[in-house]
């Protein structure tokens, strides 16, 4: 979860909201979770590439126990390895807040927009 550097006992106030977040959702793995919405914000912010991967683990753990995730992302690896993506856009703030493209990854990196350019790259570095 990248939270190996914590010290047992540390002030909670003391954390990052992406921290505090992470050592939240732990309480939760070990129950079932059917009908349970689990909602991240960018998630993966400040993790190591290890500890992305160890965080989709704990969301695929989630996702076995009956649980949604949705999470607001912009790391590719959390990206690729979605089951369904909404991509807003076409750019930030007053210039976005629309559907741009919808589908598996698959299926959004084979469109034309931004995040198809570099998902198309990211999926085709890992695929071949």
């Amino acid at each position: 979860m990248g939270l190996g550097y914590l010290q047992l006992g540390e002030s909670t106030p003391a954390l990052s909201g992406g921290e505090a977040q992470r050592l939240r959702l732990t309480s939760h793995l070990g129950h079932t979770q059917r009908g349970t919405l689990f909602v991240f914000d960018e998630p993966s912010v400040g993790l190591h590439p290890l500890d992305v991967q160890v965080l989709l683990q704990v969301f695929q753990r989630l996702i076995d126990q009956g649980a949604t995730v949705l999470a607001i992302e912009h790391d590719l690896d959390m990206i690729a390895n979605a089951d369904y993506l909404f991509d807003m856009g076409p750019e930030g703030g007053a210039f976005g807040g629309k559907l741009v493209a919808s589908g598996t990854p698959t299926q959004v990196a084979a469109g034309n927009g931004q995040t198809a350019k570099f998902l198309n790259q990211h999926l085709q570095h890992f695929t071949h």
